[in-house]
């Protein structure tokens, strides 16, 4: 098979990173229109069902912590065909089980091997890119990368109407074996330097990162927010279907609006990043992520059988998103080359724990009104919030 290795200047290159970065949410956005027909075949309750997201949340966190390391020794590109493979594995292996037990620990398997997309996405974006067109291009693949929680909660929606809940996860499987095949063939190792995979040395790194007050500002901050979104998209079958009544066969189209601002926040970004720090950039983001949380829940509690109360401020929570995510990956990875890798592990390890957590937690409530969703989604939006007011008074200080 001929390699045709993309150019750092291609914008296929920006698509295959993104398609790359997209089996996180893939793998997330398009079994959840299932979820309630999931939780009666398989005999189970909700608490269970958003059990099967934290499970696969947290071996997506915890893989994260050997990643980084391993790619920044042996290179990105065998990292990402050895992951790739365990996730298609798992997939088949989901689609297979008979027991929420059993679909538990696929799915823990199955986040294990779809953290290389996202992580290593990220550190090939850095690598290829420098420090300043980093953040301009991991906005690009934040927009193209949009495309797939588009498509995914509709195409799940149209699959259950026709096929049974595993076909899902077969899908998933064939999306993984395309991609086996587009990195082997179009993409170039982009590792700048070997480093070390004693444990004092990986021990030493993950310190200095952790030492590191804006690295671990951004990472935190933008960590609640995806925390938040993944809060909202464990529940929301449950909140939509079964608490406001939504067909099963429309309920993807209420996710469009979320992923319309999502690119929009991404574009922005991409068009902000030429002109404003990305510290700017991210203040400007959570201020809108806490307003739109806030307009939520003081709309939830006026009109708590309205639909638009929930979708309209989600659009507007997506396009702060948008433009808090790959600023904050950009300005956490900015101070380290040489263990980009590493840092983007750490960083998706504590936003994915944060967001396993998030979902374990809003499970344990969620029963039939969508406040126990609500109250964690303003809790945790202002949270990021003061972090970002941090961020941001950190580079005034530094950058009078």
């Amino acid at each position: 098979m001929a390699h045709r290795q993309l150019h750092p200047d291609s914008r296929w290159l920006l698509a295959l990173l993104a398609a790359l970065v997209a089996l996180g949410p893939l793998s997330v956005d398009v079994y959840l229109p299932a979820m309630p027909a999931m939780m009666a075949a398989l005999d189970t309750d909700i608490h269970h069902m958003h059990l099967t997201l934290s499970t696969y949340l947290t071996g997506f966190a915890l893989f994260h912590l050997a990643c980084g390391p391993l790619a920044d020794r042996f290179g990105r590109k065998p990292i990402l065909i050895g992951g790739t493979v365990l996730f298609v594995l798992a997939c088949l292996g989901c689609s297979l089980a008979t027991t929420v037990q059993e679909l538990m620990l696929f799915r823990f398997i199955q986040g294990v091997g779809a953290c290389v997309g996202p992580t290593l996405a990220r550190a090939v974006a850095r690598d290829v890119f420098g420090p300043t067109r980093a953040a301009r291009a991991l906005s690009l693949i934040a927009m193209l990368m949009a495309l797939a929680p588009a498509v995914a909660p509709t195409m799940g929606s149209i699959m259950m109407l026709w096929l049974p809940w595993p076909s899902i996860f077969v899908f998933l499987a064939v999306y993984g074996a395309v991609m086996l095949v587009l990195i082997n063939v179009f993409l170039a190792e982009s590792l700048p330097e070997r480093q070390s995979l004693h444990p004092l040395s990986i021990a030493r790194n993950y310190a200095r990162l952790l030492r590191s007050p804006m690295f671990v500002t951004a990472t935190f901050g933008s960590g609640f927010v995806y925390a938040g979104l993944l809060a909202y998209l464990s529940s929301s079958s449950f909140v939509y279907i079964d608490m406001l009544g939504v067909p099963v066969q429309y309920f993807g189209f209420i996710f469009l609006t979320s992923v319309a601002g999502y690119m929009l926040g991404s574009a922005v970004s991409a068009r902000m990043s030429a002109s404003y720090a990305s510290e700017h950039t991210v203040l400007a983001g959570a201020v809108m992520a806490a307003i739109a949380t806030t307009t939520m829940w003081i709309g939830s509690s006026l009109y708590p059988h309205s639909i638009a109360v929930l979708v309209l401020p989600m659009m507007f929570y997506s396009t702060g998103m948008g433009l808090v995510l790959p600023n904050a990956m950009a300005i956490a990875l900015r101070p380290f080359p040489q263990i980009a890798g590493t840092a983007s592990a750490l960083m998706g390890f504590i936003q994915m724990a944060l967001s396993a957590s998030a979902t374990a937690l809003v499970g344990a409530y969620l029963v039939d009104t969508p406040a126990p969703m609500l109250d964690f989604m303003v809790f945790i939006t202002v949270l990021s919030l003061l972090l970002c007011i941090a961020l941001y008074r950190g580079r005034a200080t530094t950058n009078p």
